[in-house]
């Protein structure tokens, strides 16, 4: 096995050092607001957004005063892309059943799947007004029949951007806040005496934006750890440099630190895709983010198997991706850890952001390995209930419940089992013993 490395990232000890600055900074920050709630939400919107109003939750008015100032073309579009994602999460919650069996007469086990009871969705907009996120967020929330969806997301320019206001109202949200970073996510888990607290976080954003929902991992439900957006593309020499380029650069514009990674089993397009990439450079307007990224993050790795890329690929575990081959199929039916797929030249990342109707928040840091993205399912919790409706059923299973409870020497868990064989079966257990096994007893 060869596998060469033509251009490397930055290294994990580095990265190690950046994630440690934010988790202290995060750490202080979450402290501050659990004690002084409002007042200390306020300073830090002014601080970090330069953003002040009497309460940073917009009224009826306000939201339809936004909403006025998207265009209908806009709106139009917004409304289409909602569609593909409520359609899609529609026919996942459908393949969720409630059951109910009877696993042996006199006794019924289920189990429902019941929705959380509130959600913070934090829509990210400081750089990009990401209108898509909302849609992903919100709308599938409200598929889900979430009671209370509540949806941050921070100024854009000063002022709350309309197309995102417009996509979290007809997403479904029932409190809008503008405010962002990691006092909206502090204020949504925690609560100030304006907000009531969520029962889960959910949604992308900066790396401070990950580490709070991480650290408040416990005291509130989240839909996944999510950092920097993440893209890999695997290619051989069915496509060429250019579209190679594009898919890894469209992606690297996220932010200054988001990896993007060429897997192939060509030289020559690894080379056609760095010479495409400069030259891409030079035209992108979002040159200086996209081009930071690729200077500290991107890499290109050249192997000389399909196996070996496929080997390289779970290792990697990238939240985005592409496959463009002559074997697109046997990479889906192989692959095993990412966050989603995006199967043919003719498929892309940006389809899945913002319109195809798969939810684009999906895991990244290698989190691929245990747990796909956000969906409809994520925001329903399973619960198993039981019940025993005969005496037989409840005499059999007490009489296996107290031997087995005696077993492990749990005296009190053995009496909830015998005081059942004793009346519903009629039978002398003495106390504090198992039951006896019936033919023992005959």
């Amino acid at each position: 096995m060869t596998i060469r490395h033509l251009k490397t990232a930055r290294s994990q000890e580095a990265r190690a050092e950046d994630d440690a600055k934010t988790r202290a900074v995060v750490e202080d920050t979450l402290a501050q607001i659990e004690k002084g709630g409002d007042a200390v939400v306020r300073e830090l919107c002014i601080k970090f957004d330069n953003y002040d109003r009497p309460t940073y939750r917009l009224t009826d008015d306000e939201i339809a005063d936004l909403m006025v100032k998207v265009t209908p073309r806009e709106m139009a579009d917004i409304k289409f892309a909602q569609e593909q994602v409520r359609n899609f999460a529609q026919a996942q919650r459908d393949s969720m059943l409630d059951i109910e069996i009877e696993t042996m007469p006199g006794v019924i086990l289920g189990h429902k799947n019941i929705p959380v009871q509130s959600v913070g969705c934090y829509v990210p907009g400081g750089k990009f007004p990401m209108v898509a996120s909302a849609h992903m967020s919100v709308a599938t929330a409200s598929v889900a029949k979430v009671p209370r969806i509540i949806a941050c997301t921070p100024p854009f320019k000063g002022e709350p951007n309309p197309a995102v206001i417009a996509a979290m109202h007809l997403g479904g949200a029932h409190e809008i806040y503008v405010m962002g970073g990691i006092q909206a996510i502090g204020a949504m888990a925690i609560g100030t005496e304006t907000i009531d607290p969520v029962h889960m976080l959910v949604g992308p954003g900066n790396a401070f934006v990950a580490e709070a929902k991480r650290q408040l991992f416990g005291r509130v439900g989240i839909d996944l750890f999510a950092g920097p957006t993440e893209t890999m593309v695997i290619a051989d020499e069915t496509v060429d440099g250019e579209l190679c380029a594009t898919d890894l650069l469209g992606q690297a514009e996220h932010g200054y630190n988001s990896p993007a990674v060429l897997l192939t089993n060509s030289e020559k397009l690894a080379n056609d895709t760095l010479a495409e990439i400069d030259r891409i450079l030079q035209i992108i307007p979002t040159a200086d983010t996209a081009g930071k990224s690729w200077e500290d993050y991107g890499e290109i790795i050249v192997c000389d198997t399909y196996d070996e890329m496929l080997a390289v690929a779970d290792d990697i575990a990238s939240e985005h991706v592409q496959v463009m081959t002559d074997r697109d199929d046997w990479f889906l039916e192989h692959m095993t850890c990412y966050g989603a797929l995006f199967l043919g030249a003719r498929t892309n990342v940006a389809n899945g952001d913002k319109v195809i109707g798969t939810n684009h928040t999906l895991p990244t840091k290698k989190a691929g390995r245990y747990t796909g993205g956000l969906w409809v399912g994520k925001y329903l919790k399973t619960h198993s209930y039981q019940k025993i409706i005969t005496d037989e059923a409840a005499t059999l299973v007490g009489e296996y419940g107290s031997r087995l409870c005696m077993l492990e020497g749990f005296v009190g868990h053995a009496e909830q089992c015998n005081i059942r064989v004793r009346r519903y079966g009629g039978i002398n257990v003495p106390y504090g013993t198992g039951a006896p096994h019936r033919e023992a007893a005959e």
